[in-house]
This record gives C-alpha cells, sequence and structure tokens, in this order.
C-alpha cells in the first residue's frame, strides 16, 4: 500500500492558497518573503528521495508552466521525475509527464493508486482535493508549513462542512524566518463531544 502525504504552506488563519483564480485573491505569492535556505532544506527533508504527485488541475497546471525548465536540483529533478496523477475531466490534454489521469471517481481513483506498486504519493496545492482525501481516510500524514501572517481571504485547507476531525502530531521545525513545520500523522474524526485523548 502506497501512503499518501499532504504537504501544504499555510497562514495562521488556514489559507493554502498562493496566486490569483479569477475571484481577485489579493496575496499572491505571499510566502516569498519567508523563504530562507533552511526553510528549503526543512521542506526538502519533507520529501522523501522518490515520490509521485497527486494534483488537481489547477495546480498541475501552474506548476507544469514553472517546474519542466527549471534549473536542476534535488527537489526540481524529483519533481520532473515524479508520475503526476491529476484529477481532470480532460487527461488527453495534459502536457508535462510522465502524467495519468485520476479518474472521474476522486476517491475510488485515489484507492486505485494507493493500492498500486510504486513509490509514496505527495499532495501539495490542490485545495480542492485536501478535505475530500481527509474526510475518507485516504491520507496518512499531514506537514504543514505555518507561516506567521493573518490573510482573511483565499481558499482554505479544510472546506466549509469538513466534519471534525483530530491529527496526531509527530513533530515540528522552525525556521529562522518563524515558519514551523508541523508534521501529524493520520487523523481521527471526532463526535460532537469533541473528548480530548484521554478522556
Amino acid at each position: 500500500m502506497r501512503r499518501l502525504k499532504i504537504i501544504e504552506h499555510i497562514s495562521l488563519d488556514g489559507v493554502i492558497q498562493h496566486s490569483e483564480d479569477g475571484n481577485g485573491f489579493p496575496y499572491g505569492g505571499w510566502n516569498m518573503p519567508y523563504r530562507t535556505p533552511e526553510g528549503r532544506e526543512a521542506v526538502m527533508a519533507a520529501h522523501p528521495e522518490s515520490f509521485d504527485l497527486l494534483l488537481g488541475r489547477r495546480t498541475y497546471e501552474l506548476w507544469s508552466e514553472y517546474w519542466p525548465d527549471a534549473p536542476s536540483d534535488p527537489l526540481a529533478d524529483r519533481l520532473k521525475a515524479a508520475t503526476k496523477y491529476v484529477v481532470t475531466h480532460r487527461p488527453e490534454s495534459l502536457k508535462w509527464g510522465p502524467f495519468e489521469g485520476v479518474g472521474p471517481d476522486l476517491v475510488e481513483g485515489v484507492r486505485h493508486i494507493k493500492a498500486q506498486e510504486g513509490p509514496d504519493l505527495i499532495l501539495s496545492g490542490s485545495s480542492t482535493l485536501t478535505s475530500t482525501l481527509l474526510e475518507n481516510g485516504l491520507a496518512d500524514e499531514v506537514v504543514l508549513a505555518v507561516y506567521p501572517l493573518l490573510l482573511g481571504t483565499g481558499k482554505r485547507f479544510f472546506a466549509d462542512g469538513t466534519p471534525a476531525c483530530s491529527l496526531g502530531f509527530v513533530g515540528t521545525t522552525a525556521t529562522p524566518s518563524g515558519v514551523l513545520l508541523n508534521t501529524y500523522n493520520a487523523i481521527r474524526h471526532l463526535d460532537a463531544t469533541f473528548a480530548h485523548p484521554g478522556d
């Protein structure tokens, strides 16, 4: 069984959107001022030596504008080599490979991919996918790079209406610019009492 890790760059108020999407998001590139060599190393450490990608169509399109021609470095080389499993209704229009379409049913498609032999999967960006994957127990690990700012608008890590859940804390790494890389294991759904572990 392949594992699925979600890695997201996120504001203190839960926003993971980084670029304009036609709806007037005003803070494109908000994480850029916080980037440091130490932070890059921490993000690199969150990625295994070999992995495949699970991407929504918009994230795939944004990444395909940059990464195919990006200078060679360990992360760029791994992203280029990874098979991109893309959630799209038009798999025939994909260009940046290697790639495969996930299929019309996201949950069953991801279950099928996870059951295959191959490297573990990484999902980044793709805010329309995170809630569904977590709600259906398809994510095994979550890494949140938490930035010390509030944005007040933009697509968030969890969509409204996502069932309550708990993440198991694994560890954290702080960068010089104040970004915290927090690692969590698989989720556990909570009932209406919101009982704390051990109660």
